[in-house]
């Protein structure tokens, strides 16, 4: 018999089960960590390990990777493909109240993700990353409440507007925007949490952001996980990125990228801004590509987030996705400004509205 040795720590066990814990496990509780053939073993093991040890009743579900029909390698994306629709996996995952999600992209922007929500399940997507990096990710309560009340103001809002002193300015008209905020917590039965949390964002409606958006060097291209090394200005008109600028090779292959993809990849996905002042800006240097999936870079305290591709909030879905967080900007909700050139404030900083 050949026994599959051990690849949890029991450092990273207690790290899993006290987030767990915080998302409302509880001794008994029948619980699903779904997987994939490609998902990190050391991830799924402990999961599975730290449920158990608060007594829950996990089991697996584990799905075959599908083949990348191509042409380009898909990163980054949000979307696991996984499930691949099957009625036998969406029934199981729908017949429990918890599910650990540790496929590669995650449920976020699957579209098998509305059934299963709608059944009563709650999903904890655990991102790709190497386990070290939730050791550093312990749920805060206080983050949690300043990103509650950011998005209660994100909610109130008719227009968020980003700008830098590189040239960014962009704006986005919220009516009509689903919104969330991210805290690495559950909000209750059918709802999806991702770990590491710290993010408040919107996905905007149709035809609602214009504007210019300039990647400066030391931000980060996450779908190619490098820091951005010379300047990169994308104007945005009725949501599409409708030209990529730059003397670098870094915007020839944005360009190359996207071309790979259908008209979509080119809109507006999600914007928003970390709030998560554990996460760390400089942390993409220390890790090799195939250990992270860059959730901590998209929670850092005071970046701007934008980021292209599917929306299912206008209706958009596209394999193609660029999430690119910034460093150094500033960021208003109608005219109460959360971030001053890359440092949280007002509301966001756990002061009074």
């Amino acid at each position: 018999m050949t026994v599959r040795p051990p690849v949890a720590e029991w450092r990273w066990i207690e790290s899993f089960a006290a987030q767990f814990k915080v998302n409302g496990v509880t001794p008994g509780m029948e619980c699903i960590v779904l997987s994939e053939s490609a998902s990190r073993p050391d991830l799924v093991e402990t999961s599975l390990l730290a449920l158990e040890s608060l007594g829950a009743k996990p089991f697996e579900v584990v799905m075959r990777t599908p083949a990348n029909p191509g042409p380009v390698a898909i990163r980054s994306t949000g979307t696991t493909l996984a499930l691949n629709g099957l009625a036998g996996a969406i029934g199981s995952l729908s017949s429990v109240p918890f599910v650990v999600d540790c496929t590669v992209e995650g449920m976020l922007h699957a579209k098998e993700l509305g059934p299963i929500l709608s059944s009563g399940t709650s999903i904890l997507m655990v991102s790709l990353e190497h386990p070290e990096v939730y050791e550093r990710m312990r749920h805060d309560p206080v983050m949690a409440e300043r990103v509650t009340a950011a998005h209660d103001l994100m909610k109130r809002s008719k227009t968020m507007r980003a700008t830098s002193e590189f040239g960014t300015d962009l704006t986005v008209e919220l009516a009509g925007a689903f919104t969330a905020g991210s805290t690495g917590v559950i909000s209750g039965p059918g709802s999806i949490a991702h770990w590491p949390g710290g993010l408040v964002l919107a996905f905007p409606a149709k035809g609602t952001v214009n504007g210019t958006v300039v990647l400066a060097p030391g931000d980060i291209n996450l779908t190619f996980k490098h820091y951005v090394t010379e300047p990169i200005t994308m104007r945005i008109e009725n949501d599409y990125v409708v030209e990529i600028k730059g003397n670098g090779y870094q915007a020839e292959l944005m360009r190359s990228y996207l071309e790979a993809f259908d008209a979509d990849a080119y809109a507006t996905s999600h914007v928003g801004f970390g709030m998560n002042t554990s996460a760390r800006w400089d942390f993409l240097e220390l890790y090799d590509r195939s250990d992270i999936n860059g959730t901590e870079a998209r929670a850092f305290g005071g970046n701007f987030l934008f980021s292209t591709g599917a929306n299912e909030n206008a209706d958009r879905f596209t394999a193609g996705h660029f999430d690119l967080p910034m460093r150094n900007h500033s960021v208003w909700l109608d005219d109460h400004q959360v971030v001053d050139k890359g440092t949280l404030v007002g509301v966001a900083a756990g002061e009074a509205n």
